[in-house]
C-alpha cells in the first residue's frame, strides 16, 4: 500500500509529501521536485494545482512518475536556508522557487540542481545574467513586477485623482528593485511615497498605523510571496483604515481587495510547472531562456468602491478585465 505521510520538520516548516508509487520508486522512475515558498501558509491549492497542470502538460504525473515536495518558511524567511539545505540533501532533480530571496538561498545550497524561479525580475535582481541566456543553474519566470508600478499608479491616480500620497508595502527580502521604480513612477506624477516596510506577520498593525499618521491617500502592495500570503490581513486593514489600494494579483481583488492589475497568477504557476517539465525532459536552466508573462488583467471590486465612498470613471471600468459588482 502507498505510504501517503506528512510529517513536521524540524525547523517547524510542513513537508507535503506527494503520494508515490513504491515500485516506480525503486525502480529509479521517479524524479523529485522539490518547491520552495518563503511565505505563511504553503501555496493555496489552485496554484500547486495549476502547477501540476504544467506538468502534466509534459506526460509528468504525481505517483507513477514525479513526487513534489513542498516546503514553505511560514512567513520566517531566515527558515529558508535550511529549508533549501534539506531539499538538497533529499536529491530533488528540479527545485522551483517563489520570489527573489527563496532562489537565492537555493542557488547558495547548490550550483548543480536546477532552479526554476518565478520572481519579480529575475535580471533586475542578480539572480540570472540575462533573459536570453540565464547561465548557471537557474532559468524561470519575471513577472515585470517593477516595470508595472507606474501602471498601478497611474490607477490609483484615476480613482483617487486628489491623492499627493502613496504608501507602498514593501518586503525587503524582495529587493529594492520596486521601490526605486515606484519612486521613479511617483515623481513623474507628482506624488510622494511612503515605504510601510513588513517583515513579518507582526508588521501589519504598525505599518498602516504608519500610513494613517502621515495621512497616505492611497496604498500600493508591492509583489512579494510574503505579502501575497497575507492578503487577507492587509484587505482587512485597508478597509478598516478606508485606504483604497491596488493589488497584483486578481485573487485579491476578488477577496474583497479595490483594484488589482498584473498577470494572471494560476497561468504563471502553470507556465513555472511547463519550464520544470523541460528540465526534467532534460533541457539546461543555461539554455532556457527567462520567460515573461503576455497578459495583464485589471479587476475593480465596485461592493469595496462603494464602501470607500469612491466612483469609479466609466472609461476605467470600460478597460477593466472583470468588474465585481456589490
Amino acid at each position: 500500500m502507498i505510504d501517503r505521510r506528512t510529517f513536521l520538520a524540524g525547523t517547524g516548516a510542513v513537508l507535503l509529501a506527494a503520494p508515490l508509487a513504491a515500485e516506480a520508486q525503486q525502480a529509479g522512475t521517479v524524479a523529485r521536485i522539490g518547491v520552495l515558498y518563503p511565505g505563511g501558509p504553503a501555496p493555496l491549492a489552485p496554484r500547486m494545482k495549476a502547477f501540476r497542470q504544467g506538468l502534466r502538460d509534459h506526460g509528468y504525473v504525481e505517483g507513477p512518475t514525479i513526487a513534489i515536495d513542498v516546503r514553505y518558511a511560514d512567513g520566517r524567511t531566515e527558515r529558508l536556508p535550511q529549508l533549501a539545505a534539506e531539499l538538497v540533501l533529499r536529491n530533488a532533480s528540479v527545485i522551483a522557487t517563489s520570489g527573489d530571496r527563496a532562489t537565492r538561498v537555493v542557488q547558495e545550497a547548490t550550483t548543480t540542481i536546477p532552479i526554476v524561479a518565478f520572481t519579480d525580475d529575475l535580471v533586475g535582481a542578480g539572480l540570472v545574467a540575462s533573459h536570453a541566456r540565464p547561465a548557471g543553474n537557474t532559468t524561470g519566470i519575471s513577472i515585470l513586477s517593477t516595470q508595472l508600478n507606474l501602471k498601478r499608479l497611474e490607477l490609483l491616480k484615476e480613482i483617487a485623482p486628489k491623492v499627493s500620497r502613496v504608501a507602498a508595502l514593501w518586503d525587503p527580502t524582495t529587493g529594492a528593485s520596486q521601490l526605486k521604480a515606484m519612486e521613479v513612477a511617483a515623481r513623474s506624477l507628482t506624488v510622494q511615497v511612503q515605504v510601510l516596510e513588513v517583515r513579518s506577520s507582526g508588521d501589519f498593525e504598525g505599518a498602516f498605523r504608519a500610513a494613517k499618521k502621515e495621512r497616505a491617500g492611497a496604498l500600493n502592495v508591492l509583489a512579494s510571496p510574503l505579502l501575497a500570503s497575507y492578503s487577507t490581513t492587509i484587505i482587512d486593514l485597508a478597509a478598516r483604515n478606508r485606504l483604497p489600494a491596488i493589488y497584483q494579483w486578481r485573487e485579491h481583488a476578488e477577496a474583497g481587495g479595490l483594484m488589482s492589475y498584473g498577470p494572471n497568477l494560476l497561468e504563471t504557476w502553470r507556465q513555472t510547472g511547463l519550464l520544470v517539465g523541460k528540465v526534467l525532459k532534460g533541457a539546461k536552466p543555461a539554455d532556457l531562456p527567462v520567460e515573461q508573462p503576455t497578459k495583464f488583467e485589471l479587476v475593480i471590486n465596485l461592493k469595496t468602491a462603494k464602501a470607500l465612498g469612491l466612483t469609479i470613471p466609466p472609461s476605467l471600468l470600460g478597460r477593466a478585465h472583470e468588474v465585481i459588482h456589490p
